[in-house]
């Protein structure tokens, strides 16, 4: 498949399905796809071909800059999140290059944004199930929620809520976050970098 500038992109947000984990620290990938969803003025429907929800669209200005879109969610929880991704990423014939996965970051600080391409998954089992699945070679929205405190376990923090204190700041962060989607996907990673790294 080759790096084409005029074919679609794909973008993960990665989470657990299910209202029991909605609001999670781990779901924020989900939180900033449904809300370019909401954007994008569409709806999630279940995929044909691989165990996720969907959304087909365009994003960014008119002109050569709109591109073709494909906003997902996989419905396989966080750990197994390569097969489905992998299965969107061949039936829409999308470059690894042109995948963004939107996930949640420990060593971050709570809000802050880091966009990359490639890299290790840093203990996150949502990359390194897509990792294993196509190579690293795709991008990553770093989405910052910062350390457990104290003694809690990594697994219990992120399967855990926003505090009330993070959810006074949620929506702008989510909103920051889908605008460094829009930025990356019109203008490249570079641009996406200076104007959204912090």
């Amino acid at each position: 498949m080759t790096d084409d500038a005029n074919a679609p992109w794909l973008i993960v947000g990665l989470g657990n399905p299910g209202p029991e984990y909605a609001a999670n620290r781990h779901n924020v990938g989900f939180m900033v796809v449904d809300l370019l969803a909401d954007r994008i003025g569409g709806k999630f429907k279940r995929a044909q071909k691989a165990q996720a929800q969907v959304v087909e669209g365009r994003m960014g200005p008119p002109g050569p800059a709109n591109r073709r879109v494909i906003l997902a969610k996989p419905m396989s929880y966080m750990n197994l999140s390569g097969g489905p991704v992998t299965a969107l990423r061949d039936f829409y014939k999308v470059p690894t290059a042109h995948v963004v996965a939107v996930h949640d970051e420990l060593d971050i600080d709570y809000g802050v944004l880091r966009l990359k391409l490639g890299g290790g998954d840093n203990g996150h089992n949502g990359l390194k199930s897509m990792t294993k699945a196509m190579t690293a070679e795709y991008h990553r929205v770093r989405f910052g929620i910062g350390r457990p405190p104290g003694r809690m376990q990594v697994a219990d923090f992120v399967l855990k809520d926003f505090s009330s204190t993070e959810r006074k700041e949620l929506d702008y962060f989510v909103d920051r976050a889908a605008d460094s989607v829009e930025c990356l996907v019109a203008e490249g990673l570079e641009r996406a970098q200076s104007a959204y790294n912090s």
